[in-house]
Formats: structure tokens, sequence, C-alpha cells
């Protein structure tokens, strides 16, 4: 009889479990929604076919790039050191400018389908900032993947009408896809990335990510993830890597960048940025880019135009 007992207790709790877990998926709000409303992302497929022997892509500009590598294999260095050796289909993604050398068989080589990543904001985009310098996965990792992966891989080997503006929307799916692959899974152990993975920490960074312009203190997150504060406190500097009153501050500023380069008054920023002021938003910009929000925008045209 005590038994029975037991097993019904194991029971209810896992049900209840199963209905908090569900309820949660319901409600939970979009976690990349606001980063892609604010910091958008373009792609361009620039090459489809096999890449033999030494191939070394320098840096460009701003761009990223993210490479599928169909078949074959192939080592990556960067520099003098081997930084991957892939020999199963695989993505490669950089996220940052970053040269490097691809070493295949010098006859059959490696097949890349590749396309140039094009992050908005450029250092300011959060997205960036929370992934390393270059990820490497086999496509067998990525099962959440595998619809538009066959599309691209098919897309890329024919030549339909359409073929590069379809190429470029695949592959900017795909990077959507994978970041949310990323979350599921945990993969990435610190940093904005790592907070939205966390089910205990993702409401307090939806929420400043959704709304930048309310007065976020660390207790009204604390509250939001139904922690105290103390907690709160260390959890989120242990997962994201810095106090949640920073991490607030350089989601703002990076937000005024964005906005500034827009053509929007400081005045019309200040106050969707969260600033009670002209003054408060110039010093908080002054303190984390060390220049005025005037002349920081005055050294980005003089790039431009350069």
């Amino acid at each position: 009889m005590l038994t029975i007992v037991i097993l019904r207790d194991i029971r209810k709790r896992f049900d209840t479990i199963n209905i908090l877990y569900i309820a949660d998926r319901i409600f939970m709000k979009d976690r990349l929604a606001a980063l892609f409303e604010h910091f958008s992302l373009k792609a361009h497929a620039f090459q489809s076919g096999p890449l033999c022997g030494l191939n070394t892509i320098e840096k460009r500009g701003d761009l990223g790039q993210l490479h599928l590598i169909k078949e074959g294999n192939v080592e990556v260095w960067h520099g003098k050191k081997l930084a991957y050796k892939i020999d199963e289909p695989s993505l490669l993604l950089y996220p940052k400018p970053l040269t490097r050398s691809f070493v295949s068989a010098p006859n059959t080589g490696a097949h890349f389908i590749c396309a140039d990543v094009s992050f908005e904001g450029k250092e300011a985009n959060p997205i960036v900032n929370a992934l390393p310098d270059s990820l490497c996965l086999p496509l067998s990792d990525l099962p959440h993947c595998q619809q538009v992966l066959n599309l691209l891989l098919e897309e890329s080997a024919e030549c339909y009408c359409g073929r590069q503006v379809l190429l470029d929307r695949l592959f900017e799916v795909l990077l959507v896809q994978l970041l949310r692959e990323l979350m599921e899974a945990g993969s990435i152990k610190v940093g904005m990335l790592a907070g939205l993975s966390d089910r205990r920490l993702r409401k307090a960074l939806v929420s400043i990510h959704d709304n930048p312009e309310k007065e976020w203190t660390v207790d009204n997150l604390a509250a939001k993830c139904g922690m105290s504060r103390s907690v709160f406190s260390n959890l989120f500097r242990t997962t994201i890597g810095e106090t949640p009153v920073r991490y607030l501050q350089r989601w703002r500023i990076g937000l005024v960048q964005k906005w500034l380069k827009e053509g929007q008054t400081l005045s019309l920023i200040s106050e969707e940025a969260g600033y009670q002021s002209e003054s408060a938003l110039s010093r908080a910009f002054k303190t984390q880019i060390g220049l005025s929000p005037r002349q920081w925008l005055l050294n980005e045209k003089a790039k431009s135009d350069g």
C-alpha cells in the first residue's frame, strides 16, 4: 500500500513539472524578437563549389562569414594554429572578421557553400558579442536546422531563377535557427545567449531587451525571475559575465549608437533609452564609449566617408 502511495505522489509531481514546463513554453516571450527588431542581420552567398589546396580568407571590413562544408576533408588554420579538422559535413561560423586558411586535397578539395554575414550595429551588436570568435558544428548536431540545410544545399547545386536571393534568405534563416539551436542545447556557457538559455534568467533579459526605457533595478529584475536579490545577482554575474546594471547599460548604449546613426535627436533617444536627460545620456555614453555622442557620430561618419 505504501508503494502505491509513493508512486502516486511521484506521478503527481511529474505531472506538475510537465504542466509547468508546457505552460512556460506556451507563455514564454520570443527571446530573439527584440534582438532582431533592433539589430538586423543580412547574408550574401558568394561561393558554391570545391575549394582545392590552400585557400586563405582575409578580413573584409566588418563582415563575418558562414561556411557549409558539404563534403570532403579540410583543415582550418587560424594563423599558425590548427583550429579545426573537418571530416564530415559541417557548419563553420565566423561572426566577426577573422583571417583563416582552408587546406584540402589539391585535386578533389572540399565542397564549400559560403556567405558573408553582416550584423547591424557592428561591435555594438549583442548577438555578435555573445558568440565565440568561431564556431564549428557537424550538421548532424543540428537536427532542427535540417530542413533549411536541405533547401540550401539543393538550391546551391542548381541555377534556377532567383537563386542568389533565395540563397541569401536561406542563409539568414539558417543563422536564426542556429541561434535557436544553441540556446535550446545550452551550448554557449557564458554571455547573453547563456542567459537566454537559462529558464531563471531569461525573463530579466527579455524584459531589458523589450523595454530599455523602464527604470530597471536589480530588485525588480530579480522579482521578474522570482528570485532574491542576492541569488539573482550572483547567478546573473556567473552566467552573463557582468552585473545586471552593467548589462542594462551596455544594451541601452548599443541602442543609442543605432538610433544616432538613424538620425534621431538626442532628446528623443534619451527618453527611449531610459535616461532622465540628454546630459545623463551623454555621461553614460562617454563612460562606456570614451567619446560624447556627437564626437562618436562624427567619427562614424568620417569612417563611412573614408
